[in-house]
C-alpha cells in the first residue's frame, strides 16, 4: 500500500478488472468494484492533480487510467450551475463516486426508437449524490444527466467499462423531443495529470 489511497484505489480497480475483462464479462463482480470505490474516503490532496476544470464548459473529462485497455477511469470536474446533456453510455457500465460537492442525477426512460412522435423525455428518478457516495448507471437503466447545482466546482470519479464511449462516442438526447444525436468523440480535457 502506498501513502496515497487514491493511487491504491486506481491499482485495486485495475486488478479487479484484470488484464482481459471488463464489467460485461461474467468474471467481474460489479459489487466488488462498487465496494472498492465506496471504501475510498475522498482526500482532495490525493486526486487534485487530475482535477482540471474549465468554467466555460459544463464539465471536463480528465483521464486517470485506461485499465489495461478494458476501462477508462476519469475524474470529471463539474462547473458551478452546469452539467451534462442527457446521454447514454454506449452500452458500457458506469460507476460514479462523488469526490467533492454534490451532484444531481436525473434519470430518464430511454425514448422509444420505434415511435417517430417527438415528445418530452420522461423522468424516472432524480437523486442528489453527496460526497463519498457511489452510483451505478448502465443503458438498461435508462439515460441520465448529471448536474452541479452548487456554487463551487464539484468533482467525481467515473469508471467506464468497456471504454465504448472513448472508442465510439455516445448519444445525447433532446429533453423536449427525445431526439438523439451521436457524439463521435467525447474527448479528454487532460490525461494523466497533463492538460491536452
Amino acid at each position: 500500500m502506498s501513502e496515497n489511497n487514491f493511487d491504491d484505489l486506481v491499482v485495486a480497480l485495475k486488478e479487479a478488472l484484470g488484464p482481459s475483462s471488463g464489467l460485461t464479462s461474467g468474471d467481474v463482480d460489479v459489487e466488488h468494484l462498487t465496494q472498492l470505490m465506496q471504501e475510498y474516503a475522498s482526500d482532495e490532496r490525493e486526486w487534485s492533480g487530475f482535477a482540471m476544470g474549465d468554467e466555460s464548459r459544463g464539465y471536463t473529462r480528465n483521464l486517470v487510467d485506461e485499465g489495461n485497455g478494458k476501462s477508462n477511469l476519469l475524474v470529471l470536474v463539474w462547473s458551478p450551475g452546469k452539467g451534462s446533456p442527457i446521454h447514454d453510455h454506449g452500452n458500457a457500465h458506469c460507476l460514479m463516486k462523488i469526490l467533492r460537492g454534490n451532484l444531481t442525477e436525473t434519470r430518464y426512460a430511454f425514448p422509444d426508437s420505434d415511435n417517430k412522435e417527438e415528445k418530452p423525455m420522461r423522468v424516472i428518478s432524480e437523486k442528489i449524490h453527496k460526497q463519498n457516495e457511489v452510483a451505478y448507471m448502465a443503458d438498461e437503466l435508462g439515460v441520465h444527466r448529471v448536474w452541479n447545482q452548487g456554487s463551487d466546482f464539484a468533482v467525481s470519479l467515473h469508471l467506464y467499462t468497456p471504454p465504448n464511449v472513448a472508442k465510439g462516442g455516445c448519444h445525447i438526447f433532446n429533453p423536449d423531443t427525445g431526439k438523439k444525436s451521436h457524439i463521435k468523440n467525447c474527448g479528454h480535457y487532460s490525461a494523466y495529470g497533463v492538460k491536452l
